[in-house]
């Protein structure tokens, strides 16, 4: 099965099986570049994102909710632009882990 990506693609010219055979390599280094970069700002934005303990508290203690104008706006919030970068980061990096073991397919090579 993972020869079979790599011998369809040795069947139908040499040519391309050599722009393969040279681009998968560096397109691999470029992902894992990605995904270092990625990890990285996920760590910060997740340690920049406030820590609500009394939230957990509230369903004990029977705490309302709050009608600030804080939590009104929470949508536009700095919490909340942080944890919408910490969700995009989480599925770049998804994204570029499966193109990485599509690659690895493709090259034929074995983890």
């Amino acid at each position: 099965m993972y020869n079979f990506i790599s011998t369809l693609l040795s069947d139908v010219n040499d040519n391309v099986s050599d722009f393969w055979t040279s681009f998968l390599p560096v397109f691999r280094y470029v992902l894992f570049g990605i995904v270092i970069a990625c990890a990285i700002v996920m760590i910060v934005t997740t340690l920049m994102q406030a820590n609500d303990s009394s939230q957990s508290l509230d369903a004990f203690t029977g705490g309302g909710k709050q009608e600030s104008y804080y939590a009104q706006n929470k949508g536009a919030s700095r919490d909340s632009i942080l944890k919408k970068i910490t969700i995009s980061m989480a599925i770049i990096i998804f994204i570029c882990m499966i193109l990485f073991f599509v690659s690895l397919l493709i090259a034929g090579e074995r983890l």
